[in-house]
């Protein structure tokens, strides 16, 4: 693995430099993952587009009636849940503002006109029913939670996930992404992660790129992750998440990463992390994204042939059988995968709920990947 000083003298390379650290990326990939690339395929559930958070490059959220803010019915729910099995889907991945209740007498309205007084709860519940009305395993995505409430929710949840972002603080500051982001305070989210790793929860995490950042807080968040991993051995996947601009938003105007800067952060996150964990780049947020896998990625991420990227909706989601073809193209196949990877299913006992290890095996081939392909070579 990198160190700190070693991965700052290569944060501005380029041309055959570049190149050149790809291929060693891809090398620790090779050696590491052979020559499988994965993906789930997923549904996207997004609980609430309700938050307390404001980030500058964020069009998920809407706070009042009049932007369409909304809580899902559990109907609705089912409804998406039941298209997407029909569809081979395996994973429901469950996408919400954070706390919205804390901060917006609306969120508390909505809340209390489906019985309920907390996002968690009724997180919590909707995941259980997606348990026991189809075959599909949540993926939690709830924000920056105690320890408790993660404790809560791991016997619903195959896995959880909660992106870093960034560990900087100053990009709280006023003009900055994460001005008036109680969430997106470092220490909050580095806690997240941490009660985590203490409760064996199959974690999703990762860093946003272009969002003011410089390459030593992008370096700092990458070896911040690391060290949790390193102590817990709790992450599954990191993702390097591109940031788009977006009409509307404080951040409309700033200029997004370019292919180069994607493939120099990838490759050195390959070379920064323990190569247990997989590195993840989403698909969408790229049209050129075969040429993530000479970085180093052994992972696509959650890809929906059903629900759109909610996150990212002007960005869809490519098919199936074009990332196939991009992994054919340089020599790799393409696996589906289950929400929870191989490597932590082979010790469910520790890292599932012992009500969901059961259900888990079933869905499961010899190797740990999915049992049913719906792709084949």
């Amino acid at each position: 693995m990198l160190t700190r000083s070693e991965a700052l003298q290569l944060a501005h390379v380029t041309g055959p430099d570049l190149h050149a650290l790809c291929k060693e990326a891809a090398a620790v990939r090779d050696l590491c993952f052979g020559n499988t690339l994965t993906w789930s395929r997923k549904i996207f559930i997004p609980l609430t587009n309700m938050c307390r958070d404001t980030c500058g490059y964020c069009t998920f959220v809407k706070n009042t009636d009049a932007d369409g803010a909304h809580y899902m019915s559990p109907s609705e729910v089912l409804d998406v849940v039941r298209k997407g099995e029909a569809l081979g889907c395996k994973e429901a991945l469950f996408s919400l503002g954070e706390k919205p209740e804390l901060k917006h007498a609306l969120a508390q309205q909505k809340l209390a006109a489906l019985s309920y007084d907390s996002t968690l709860n009724y997180l919590h519940d909707m995941a259980a029913l997606v348990l026991d009305n189809s075959h599909l395993l949540p993926h939690l995505n709830p924000g920056t939670l105690n320890r408790d409430e993660l404790a809560y929710l791991k016997p619903v949840a195959a896995s959880m996930g909660m992106m870093l972002e960034n560990v900087s603080l100053r990009l709280l500051k006023k003009d900055q992404a994460h001005h008036a982001c109680p969430d997106k305070v470092p220490a909050a989210r580095l806690r997240t992660i941490e009660a985590a790793g203490q409760l064996d929860i199959p974690f999703t995490t990762g860093i946003l790129i272009g969002i003011g950042e410089t390459w030593e807080e992008r370096i700092d968040s990458l070896l911040a992750i690391n060290e949790m991993h390193l102590y817990y051995g709790h992450i599954q996947e990191v993702i390097v998440q591109n940031f788009r601009a977006k009409a509307g938003t404080a951040m409309a105007g700033c200029s997004e990463p370019d292919l180069d800067d994607m493939r120099r952060t990838l490759a050195i996150a390959r070379l920064l992390l323990h190569p247990s964990i997989s590195l993840q780049a989403p698909p969408n947020l790229e049209e050129r994204y075969g040429h993530y896998i000479s970085a180093g990625i052994n992972d696509w991420g959650g890809v929906s042939p059903l629900t759109i990227d909610h996150i990212n909706p002007e960005r869809a989601w490519p098919q199936a059988e074009s990332l196939q073809s991009a992994c054919n193209a340089r020599g790799y196949r393409l696996q589906e995968r289950l929400t929870i990877y191989p490597d932590y299913l082979k010790r469910a006992g520790r890292w599932l709920h012992s009500d969901l290890g059961p259900v888990v095996a079933g869905m499961a081939a010899s190797n740990g990947l999915a049992a049913h392909q719906s792709l084949q070579d």
